[in-house]
């Protein structure tokens, strides 16, 4: 397939379809005259990625991924370990949205309670 028809069947542009090859994210065969051709393991690979990337994977973290991908039988514990890793990121970040929330509710309060002066740009002063 070329690289058009791979990018309408993904929903990936050609240029990050471009780049993925160019950080070695995906190994495109060439014709003998240059042109791109991608294959079904290929097709694959593409959606790998993008559903890595929805579940904030990294494109570095996806490299490791994919390479676990040809061995998944001895890749379970580095894959288990990642997600572990992520699932703790996310955790911390739920925190700090928390917290974040909190403040916002608490600036949102004393303003609908307040006179005169704004202050919720006050709080930002300080």
């Amino acid at each position: 397939m070329k690289i058009s028809q791979i990018s309408e069947a993904t929903g990936v542009s050609i240029d990050t379809l471009r780049y993925y090859e160019k950080i070695n994210l995906l190994n495109i065969k060439r014709t003998n005259s240059g042109i791109r051709n991608y294959s079904d393991n290929d097709v694959s690979s593409i959606r790998f990625i993008k559903q890595a990337q929805k579940i904030g994977f990294s494109l570095d973290d996806i490299s490791q991924l994919l390479h676990f991908r040809n061995d998944p039988e001895n890749a379970k514990p580095q894959v288990r370990s990642m997600i572990n890793s992520k699932l703790e990121l996310i955790n911390l970040r739920i925190q700090e949205l928390s917290r974040m929330k909190e403040e916002l509710i608490t600036l949102v309060g004393q303003c609908q309670s307040s006179v005169g002066d704004c202050p919720i740009l006050k709080e930002f002063e300080k």
